[in-house]
């Protein structure tokens, strides 16, 4: 007994062509997302954080660095306290980001609902031109006075702020 291959038939053209715009629109092969990026927040426990847009501060130092507050949006209900930790970039362009700082904070929240922005500065060295700087924050919650610590959320990126 033999095994015979089969001829191998070429689809048409027409049918070629169908088939990229099916499959770039997700139609073949699962869905692709095009959504813009997300909100920045994350929330956990109750607690809500937010890493804001970093913004220029009318002030510079005596090497003519400019100040830069990468502020910290905190939201939580009730009786909470927020452990931050954040880390503080300057975004050089396919090259590996400078790391300026980083910062850890800590906010407690009582019965209330209740909110705060956290003020973290720091200096941004000016290279020709202007600088964009972004932040990453991550936290963890605990309820009322127990010893019990949520998880580290993942790190959640602030959007680009062009300094200079």
């Amino acid at each position: 007994m033999s095994i015979l291959n089969s001829p191998r038939k070429s689809r048409p053209l027409a049918a070629k062509l169908v088939l990229i715009p099916a499959v770039t629109m997700g139609l073949i092969g699962g869905p692709v997302a095009l959504a813009g990026p997300a909100a920045a927040s994350t929330s956990e426990r109750g607690c809500t954080v937010d890493p804001l847009k970093p913004t220029q501060q009318n002030h510079r130092d005596r090497d003519k660095n400019t100040k830069v507050d990468f502020r910290i949006y905190v939201n939580c209900k009730g009786n909470k306290t927020v452990q931050i930790r954040q880390q503080r970039f300057e975004d050089d362009r396919g090259r590996n980001d400078d790391l300026l700082g980083t910062s850890r904070f800590r906010e407690t929240f009582d019965r209330s609902d209740d909110s705060v922005t956290i003020h973290s500065y720091d200096y941004v060295t000016n290279g020709p031109g202007s600088e964009k700087v972004y932040q990453l924050v991550s936290f963890r919650v605990r309820n009322g006075n127990s010893d019990n610590w949520s998880d580290w959320t993942r790190w959640e990126m602030s959007d680009v702020a062009r300094i200079g």
